[in-house]
């Protein structure tokens, strides 16, 4: 796309500058910042504690061949959680006011195998200005030609089945992410409508983060760990396959279920509606009332309110979740929720669906209409 889209908000709504007041309001009144507290910081030593200690134990081996491969599976759901639990709110500079934490923790990144500075770009800028818009919002462009997620997108034959096929393909995400995505991302010459325009610092940062990660779970546990290189080759897989299918679920539920929208900029290139009315039409909670799936995905079951306050540390959105609906409701604006991590996979198993296979059996009835009228006429037609 050669020039940003642009949010009009013809309406005028006061949405965000009201839910901003009293979110603010809410955290004047108890007292609180914004940032990680006490709890915060358990979660991010238990999940970065356990990534650790999991990692050695797999160089210090001795284990059974099933010990091995379930501590390499482990080691890829918690480098999600890593991912999710303190990267994320770090990159979005949410987790500490001070920005050598922020900074730090950041690159914690590049252990579970992601560029940070790339996905501050595809992420924090691209993604939460963009959201569900095609041809801008490059998170949404997974797999082209193979998964179909927005309804303006032609649909092709294979599409028919991605219902089925689409979890598979999640689950090697992340190994794209360790040998491709980042790599492809940063050399393009836009992300989404964002000028790659990068520091040279960053050029070094990329090949330098990359090759201490190819180091540290492909080198050194070749040359630790007494085992053939194929039984270590299975486990670096299971590791990558873990970790790429629970990042995939995790982000997929967010944004493509049942009621998010995939809105398409006007003929002049703007959506016209406000910036945070598009957030709210376009993004998706799930299992907001379990403890498990707050503790584990880091806030990102609360997707809604992570759009809407990327700079407030995930801790609090349990808090400012209840504020967000209200006014939401007030502001006759969707607040899109499913109760429970299933019923949410569930929603985007029947948008894989619709967007595939619904679509394709669609559209080939239109084109076969001018066919059967062809037909007819001919058939009409007196000898």
């Amino acid at each position: 796309m050669t020039k940003k889209v642009k949010f009009t908000n013809l309406n005028k709504s006061t949405f965000y500058a009201t839910l901003r007041k009293r979110v603010d309001d809410h955290f004047e009144d108890q007292n609180l910042s914004v940032h990680a507290n006490g709890a915060m910081w358990f979660k991010a030593i238990f999940f970065l504690g356990t990534f650790i200690t999991l990692y050695f134990l797999i160089l210090l081996g001795g284990f059974g061949t099933g010990m091995m491969l379930s501590m390499a599976i482990l080691l890829g759901i918690f480098g999600a959680f890593v991912g999710f639990n303190i990267c994320h709110d770090a990159i979005h500079k949410a987790f500490s006011d001070k920005p050598i934490v922020n900074k730090s923790f950041s690159f914690l990144f590049s252990l579970i195998g992601a560029s940070a500075y790339v996905w501050s770009i595809c992420h924090n800028i691209v993604h939460h200005t963009y959201t569900n818009i095609s041809g801008h919002d490059e998170d949404i462009d997974v797999a082209p030609g193979l998964i179909r997620f927005c309804e303006k997108e032609p649909v092709n034959k294979i599409q028919r089945y991605q219902h089925f096929y689409a979890f598979a393909l999640y689950s090697l995400a992340m190994l794209s992410w360790v040998f491709r995505k980042d790599y492809k991302k940063f050399f393009q010459t836009k992300i989404g409508s964002q000028v790659a325009n990068h520091p040279k610092i960053e050029y070094f940062n990329l090949f330098f983060f990359k090759f201490l990660y190819y180091f540290l779970f492909i080198i050194l546990p070749l040359i630790v760990i007494d085992v053939p290189w194929w039984q270590f080759l299975i486990g670096f897989l299971a590791m990558q396959f873990a970790q790429g299918l629970v990042l995939g679920l995790v982000f997929q539920l967010a944004h493509v279920v049942e009621g998010t929208s995939f809105p398409h900029p006007n003929e002049d290139g703007n959506i016209e509606e406000a910036w945070a009315a598009h957030q709210m039409m376009t993004t998706a909670n799930f299992a907001v009332d379990s403890k498990l799936a707050g503790f584990l995905c880091g806030g990102l079951n609360r997707q809604i309110e992570h759009h809407l306050f990327p700079k407030i540390c995930h801790i609090h959105y349990p808090a400012i979740g209840k504020i967000v609906k209200q006014t939401a409701l007030e502001f006759d604006l969707p607040y899109i929720e499913s109760r429970t991590f299933f019923s949410a996979l569930g929603s985007h198993y029947r948008m894989l669906r619709k967007l595939g296979k619904e679509a394709y059996i669609a559209q080939e009835k239109v084109a076969a209409i001018p066919c059967m009228l062809t037909a007819k006429i001919n058939i009409s037609q007196p000898l």
